[in-house]
């Protein structure tokens, strides 16, 4: 991948992941990895815990704190992975997902499967409800990389790395 800075951004609802994807990226890239989910507010993270799905209100401060980190990413000339939902095109758009600087991955899978996933790991607000929630919520994105999540995290890190390298040499 070129060495402008630029940021990779996880995408897609819990299961998918993320933020195993993102930790295998940035060790692979050696760059720095974010999980979205630890710069939620506690009243978030309290409502999620209690299996209340979060609205609108209450996500737009947090993705205006991850829109703030990537962008200080870039400031400093540093390329960086961020995870987070981003479920909507509106949430998309407040993060500043240009598909140039920072960069949409969308890793995509059917609901059995990740609950399938689900049902194998713990996690501190992960259950049915919150998956039904996301899944309905979910506006599947219309640009950037979209990637099937039935490989292992490594063929799908491989793939992100070559997708971007093809997207950034004009194929």
């Amino acid at each position: 991948m070129s060495e402008a800075a630029k940021v990779i951004i996880l995408i897609g609802p819990m299961g998918c992941g993320k933020t195993t994807v993102g930790l295998l990226l940035a060790e692979t890239l050696g760059w720095p990895f974010e999980d979205g989910d630890d710069f939620h507010p506690a009243a978030n993270v309290e409502k999620m815990a209690a299996g209340i799905p979060l609205t609108d209100e209450d996500r737009i401060p947090w993705l205006q704190i991850l829109h703030r980190r990537m962008k200080d990413f870039l400031a400093r000339g540093e390329s960086g992975i961020v995870a987070c939902s981003a479920l909507r095109q509106s949430y998309r758009e407040i993060l500043g997902i240009d598909q140039k600087h920072i960069i949409s991955v969308y890793l995509k899978g059917s609901f059995e499967l990740l609950r399938e996933r689900l049902n194998m790991r713990v996690h501190r607000y992960m259950n049915d409800n919150l998956l039904t929630s996301q899944i309905d919520t979910l506006e599947v994105p219309h640009s950037g990389i979209t990637i099937e999540i039935n490989k292992s995290p490594e063929e799908i890190v491989s793939t992100i790395i070559k997708k971007i390298s093809e997207v950034e040499s004009g194929q």
